[in-house]
């Protein structure tokens, strides 16, 4: 038996949870990652509401679905970002509130509180999500960064996230940070900076997406085995790069599915990440959670492709060997 397979629902919160776990338990998934936005999960009614997590917990086990992780990452966003108008179209109202930059990022760094506490509440230990970056916007150096302020950009994160992984670990509960562009940590030395600056504690650790990881040209085989003891959960998604002298990795401001871009994101197994590699990482490490399907494609009509999707990693999800192939030569 391999590992479980879920699917994420971020993509698909236009849909009601129970309209969305029918189709996902006709499709043959084993559980879903439920997304803090929509009507799939409310942190503040799973907090204030007596009957909510149980009314939660009925539609999955009515459908013979498991969940392993719940996921905020909009509102982990604005923890750290400098805030404008396009965090006002990701938040909820309340965590929006006047738009004023600092209070918003004080009440998202809040709700993420709450969200650990509604986790445990739940009875699930894993959340995972975004943290934002007070310094992604300093990417490109001109004009020439001032190097003192990425250090700061790392110390202001450790500040703003060191109080919630303070109730993550008192609810014990772990978050897992989807090492992304645009976040604090995007690649190897800034996901090793990420971890130092808040004192490599048990409770922040990554939520492994490779998708992100295709397009910047690295290896997430490599990255799964230097962070291994990070690995705390793993998503399924793909990308594929387009580059042929006109396109830009850059993404040239045009939005997914233009055929003008350099890269996107595609289904899972028809892009550029090798999954059997990945999988033969995840092995090394003794990895044993969930494998969520977080689904993307803005060329394949969705429920075709999450259906696809699971498919591939049923295919793809191997165990690893518990005897050397050669052993059978072995003489007493």
């Amino acid at each position: 038996m391999g590992r479980p397979v879920t699917l994420f629902t971020g993509q698909w919160a236009d849909l009601p949870l129970e309209e969305l776990a029918k189709k996902v338990s006709q499709w043959g998934y084993d559980g879903l990652e439920l997304a803090c936005w929509g009507d799939h999960f409310e942190v503040q009614r799973a907090l204030k509401e007596p009957d909510y997590v149980q009314s939660r917990w009925e539609i999955l086990n009515h459908y013979g679905l498991k969940c392993f992780a719940i996921s905020n990452h909009l509102v982990g966003q604005a923890v750290c970002d400098p805030i404008d108008s396009r965090h006002k179209a990701i938040l909820p109202p309340h965590v929006w509130g006047d738009g004023d930059p600092e209070g918003v990022r004080q009440r998202a760094a809040q709700e993420m509180m709450d969200t650990a506490r509604a986790a445990a509440k739940f009875g699930v230990t894993q959340v995972n999500g975004f943290t934002g970056s007070p310094i992604w916007h300093l990417l490109y150096s001109f004009p020439p960064n001032d190097f003192n302020e990425i250090e700061k950009g790392y110390q202001e994160f450790a500040e703003r996230w060191g109080p919630i992984i303070d109730v993550f670990e008192q609810e014990g509960v772990k978050f897992g940070l989807e090492v992304h562009p645009t976040e604090i940590a995007y690649d190897f030395v800034t996901t090793r900076k990420a971890l130092d600056a808040i004192g490599n504690r048990e409770g922040f650790g990554i939520n492994f997406d490779p998708s992100h990881f295709a397009h910047q040209f690295l290896n997430p085989v490599d990255f799964i085995e230097e962070f291994a003891d990070r690995i705390y959960h793993v998503h399924i998604k793909d990308s594929k790069k387009f580059l042929d002298g006109r396109k830009s990795i850059l993404g040239s401001h045009l939005n997914f599915g233009d055929r003008r871009r350099g890269w996107d994101f595609v289904s899972p197994g028809h892009g550029d990440v090798d999954f059997e590699a990945m999988i033969r990482a995840l092995n090394r490490i003794g990895y044993n959670g969930p494998l969520s399907v977080e689904w993307e494609d803005s060329g394949m009509d969705r429920e075709w492709g999450a259906q696809d999707a699971l498919a591939f990693v049923r295919k793809v999800d191997f165990p690893a060997s518990a005897v050397a192939f050669d052993a059978a030569f072995a003489r007493e």
